[in-house]
């Protein structure tokens, strides 16, 4: 073996696979049989956090930067002059190996610019899993990328092998793909999705019945996005997500902030800042949808195309709709008190419970460890203290972030560094 080489290419693949986010390890249960390598149940050299919230490695690299298409968005486009490389099957099946033996990772996310066509690629991708899985009995967490226009059939065998599948859509509107990806079709992005989904819902429902049901990705499936290579507003970003998590039952949704590498003038010029405040504001919407119970019509619609920068998407919401407020924390439900800026998940499980024994006041409130300085405005408890409610909502919003902290302030107040 040529380690010159093997690094040589290591360095190239794993700098080409950093554009992509969707390394999520969370939800697999695969167990270690038999005097194996590797465990991922509770689990998942990127980091990625498990099931339990422990920060765990993968391996992430790209089995090729070679690639036949010419996505103007892409640092491995064909038309891009970068140096090209490819790992062999057994030589990805070494590192990962050797790799976990030295207690360097968990895991091994990969992926691959397509080469050939996406069946000969999708075949080289599953290639690796199955060697890993049948001559090393390797039972860690592996990720593969689903390749866009792949067959059946081989989306069929990746999953016996893999942990988590994820095809990225890349470009959230059918426009803006067609814009910068000409060759490509929105109807092969789709097509491995539906095929995952539906082999996950024919595991769940054989394993009811057989128990020895061979594990089908066991940790579903994920996308990715990209954000500001086109001109989505953040309405038609989260629409798309809402429509991937009803439609093809997708664990997570990943927002990658669009990182300017090509002249193209389709897109930002390079030095154009990534949008990281606002892909922070759309994983914060994400979650308001998928867990505090919010209808993403309610967040983003025809009157509000884009999310607040300055403030997060609950306060937003709640500024808009003054006149469900003030709500009294004694009484409410546990889905009203997700609505209230400033009380999280926790928090709400914590007040439900709480005040089966006494009614809570500010103090108890703030044990429990809500945000105040948000919901205090919203709020009304066992107290005779009343907090100014009769403001305008800009004005109250001007109070909130007078007393609020952020690491993006600075994005909001460039003018602050003058001073």
């Amino acid at each position: 073996m040529d380690f010159d080489r093997i690094k040589e290419k290591l360095n190239i693949l794993a700098d080409a696979a950093k554009y992509d986010v969707s390394c999520s390890s969370s939800g697999s249960k695969r167990t270690n049989t038999k005097k194996g390598l590797g465990d991922s149940s509770g689990m998942g050299i990127c980091h990625s956090y498990t099931q339990d919230g422990r920060c765990v490695s993968l391996l992430k690299i790209l089995l090729t930067n070679h690639c036949i298409f010419d996505c103007a968005y892409c640092v491995t486009r064909k038309s891009n002059d970068i140096k090209r490389a490819a790992f062999k099957v057994q030589e990805v099946v070494d590192l990962t190996i050797s790799f976990y033996r030295r207690n360097y990772i968990e895991g091994l996310f990969l992926s691959s610019g397509i080469f050939k066509s996406p069946d000969h690629t999708m075949e080289r991708l599953i290639s690796v899993a199955k060697k890993l899985r049948l001559e090393e009995n390797f039972n860690g967490y592996i990720h593969l990328k689903s390749i866009p226009g792949a067959s059946d059939e081989l989306m069929r065998e990746a999953g016996l092998y893999a942990d988590r599948l994820s095809v990225n859509i890349e470009i959230p509107t059918k426009s803006g793909l067609k814009l910068l990806a000409p060759d490509k079709k929105h109807e092969d992005f789709m097509k491995p999705m539906e095929k995952v989904k539906n082999e996950i819902i024919q595991y769940k429902a054989e394993s009811k019945l057989i128990k020895s049901t061979p594990k089908y990705a066991p940790a579903g499936q994920s996308t990715q996005m990209i954000v500001g290579a086109t001109g989505e507003s953040d309405r038609d970003i989260m629409y798309s997500s809402a429509f991937f998590y009803k439609n093809y039952n997708m664990k997570r949704v990943y927002y990658s902030g669009y990182v300017p590498i090509s002249t193209d003038p389709r897109l930002p010029a390079i030095g154009t800042q990534v949008p990281m405040l606002r892909e922070n504001r759309l994983y914060q919407t994400d979650w308001l949808m998928r867990f505090y119970g919010f209808d993403i019509r309610e967040l983003l619609n025809d009157q509000n195309m884009h999310l607040d920068m300055e403030i997060d998407p609950k306060l937003s919401w709640a500024l808009r709709n003054r006149h469900l407020f003030p709500m009294d924390v004694n009484r409410i439900e546990k889905q009203q008190l997700l609505r209230v800026p400033g009380i999280g998940l926790k928090s709400a499980n914590k007040i439900v419970q709480a005040r089966k024994f006494r009614k809570l006041n500010w103090e108890h409130l703030q044990k429990i460890g809500i945000s105040t300085n948000r919901a205090k405005y919203f709020i009304t408890c066992d107290s005779r203290e009343k907090e100014l409610r009769d403001l305008s909502s800009e004005h109250l919003k001007q109070l909130i972030l007078k007393t609020s902290h952020s690491k993006f302030r600075t994005d909001l107040s460039p003018q602050l560094s003058l001073f």
